[in-house]
């Protein structure tokens, strides 16, 4: 009677201990999980590309234009006409053609679209930039865009009356009918940045008409 005993208290005990070794396996983290990278995020410039968005600059738009290109959500386009404030509408070597509201959406600031005589899209870029006043930490650096290479210009302006700096952008891109300029304002830094994914959109799909 006693061997039965014994037989069973160590099967009992075999028993226990594979329980005990499956329970630990059964802890073991497993290397692909922890050791997977998190994802990341899309890069803001590449987001608002694939959105659904109007257009501006095409044939019944609300602007004519040498080119056309995405509006951001809620954003206003109007075309700047009036011959009277001609040179209020003047920057440099550029006209205002049409500005893109940003109040419908919640911001305060514009995107402008500027038009040049033919020539090199720095050259008419740099005149741009100069026409302004208080510049300063002027960089450019060469881009592209939906309608090829661009040149792109990021500075700060200080405002003699409030004695504020904020920084602003541009691009500039030649067209078989002259250099276009988009620029990007703000009431300040904060509202410029976060109306950048509309000035994004509107490089990246640009197309020249």
């Amino acid at each position: 009677m006693r061997h039965p005993i014994r037989t069973s208290a160590q099967v009992a005990a075999a028993l226990a201990a594979g329980l005990l070794l499956a329970g630990c396996a059964d802890a073991e983290p497993m290397p692909e999980i922890a050791q997977a990278p998190r994802p990341t995020a899309a890069p803001a410039t590449d987001a608002p590309a694939d959105a659904p968005h109007r257009t501006v600059g095409g044939p019944g738009s609300a602007c004519a234009l040498p080119v056309s290109f995405g509006v951001a959500e809620k954003w206003a386009p109007k075309a700047v006409e009036n011959p009277e404030f001609a040179a209020l509408t003047r920057q440099g070597p550029a006209t205002v053609r049409c500005e893109v509201d940003a109040k419908p959406a919640g911001h305060v600031g514009f995107l402008r679209v500027w038009t040049a005589e033919k020539g090199p899209a720095r050259t008419a870029l740099e005149g741009f930039v100069k026409a302004a006043r208080n510049t300063s930490g002027v960089a450019y650096r060469e881009g592209g865009s939906g309608a090829g290479p661009v040149t792109e210009v990021t500075y700060t302006v200080r405002d003699a009356l409030t004695e504020e700096s904020k920084e602003e952008r541009a691009f500039a891109v030649t067209t078989p009918k002259g250099t276009v300029i988009v620029h990007l304002g703000g009431l300040d830094t904060a509202e410029h940045r976060a109306m950048v994914p509309a000035y994004e959109l509107a490089r990246t799909t640009l197309k020249a008409l």
